[in-house]
């Protein structure tokens, strides 16, 4: 039942059918106040320079779009790089510093999924959770950070910053703003953006299947258990009949709950994405596989404008 009314908001939001198209119709004057708030927000937002270059990593609609391997990817560029991101789904709250340039300082409750990838992936890297991203950089500067980089920063329109925007590969059928549609901020603001990166063409994602940390075939029989936004995104890279066992993003499984998948699915071995693998590690199953992801830029897109706001910080 869970299953279907996470796929069902899916499509409402993205991908509506008639009757998902009425309900979103009955909404727009909830729309308008939304839209009319974001845009007094932006209006009277002042930039703050904080003296280090900070590159924003965001998207216009709700859910994965990317964000987290393409923050990998960039920030591996870099030596003494942070990332900061609000950290949904951990369990505390205020800042936390997750690593220090590759040393992990918390458990994944106290880090959430995200970050925890974030500071296993970037062993050079420092990782900081914080609600308010403006303490998030200035514990950055204090911890010798030289470029910092924001996951999901785009609406914080009061830090000066360098944006880019990631553009889903298929776009929504549905064009409004929430709770209309999928999309925080309209579309429109694309222009905003300093660089815009498509996923399917200005980079595509490379999954590899391991077990053990080696690479690995998935058995006929497995699970597909994962608690991402827009789940199905991922079963372009199974098997067309494979099994699937959805919670909603963010979901911090329970032992409980493990016990019982892995007694009503006996014979099966468990797939499952990074992002939640750093939740299961710790119940010891033993026939799981990851669907090992990275991001490979082509050839053609041009990271100049990054480069040159790169380099008019003399701190870096």
């Amino acid at each position: 039942m869970k299953q279907r009314l996470i796929l069902w908001i899916e499509d409402y939001l993205f991908y509506p059918n008639s009757f998902q198209k009425l309900i979103s119709f009955l909404l727009l004057p909830l729309t308008f106040i939304y839209l009319l708030i974001i845009l007094l927000k932006r209006a009277f937002a002042k930039e703050q320079d904080f003296s280090i270059p900070i590159i924003s990593i965001g998207n216009l609609t709700i859910g994965g779009s990317g964000k987290t391997p393409v923050a990998i990817a960039l920030a591996k560029k870099y030596d003494n790089s942070c990332v900061i991101l609000r950290g949904y789904g951990r369990a505390s709250k205020g800042l936390i510093v997750v690593s220090l340039k590759g040393d992990i300082k918390v458990d994944v409750e106290q880090s959430g999924d995200e970050a925890m990838l974030l500071a296993k992936s970037l062993q050079n890297s420092t990782i900081i959770v914080c609600e308010d991203r403006v303490l998030g950089i200035n514990e950055a500067i204090k911890l010798g950070s030289k470029i910092v980089f924001l996951d999901d920063g785009f609406s914080k329109y009061h830090i000066k910053k360098f944006d880019i925007l990631l553009r889903n590969k298929k776009e929504p059928t549905n064009i409004f703003c929430l709770p209309s549609g999928a999309y925080r901020e309209p579309k429109g603001f694309y222009s905003k953006a300093d660089l815009i990166l498509k996923d399917g063409s200005d980079f595509i994602r490379k999954v590899v299947i391991k077990k053990d940390d080696k690479e690995s075939i998935l058995p006929e029989k497995t699970l597909l258990l994962t608690a991402i936004s827009k789940p199905k995104r991922v079963l372009e890279f199974l098997p067309k009949d494979i099994k699937t066992l959805f919670f909603e993003d963010h979901h911090n499984f329970t032992k409980t709950e493990i016990d019982d998948i892995l007694e009503n699915y006996k014979d099966f071995a468990i797939v499952t994405t990074p992002k939640d693998f750093v939740k299961l590690e710790r119940f010891n199953i033993k026939d799981i596989y990851i669907m090992d992801l990275s991001i490979e830029f082509n050839s053609c897109v041009d990271f100049s404008l990054m480069r040159e706001y790169i380099e008019q910080y003399k701190s870096f």
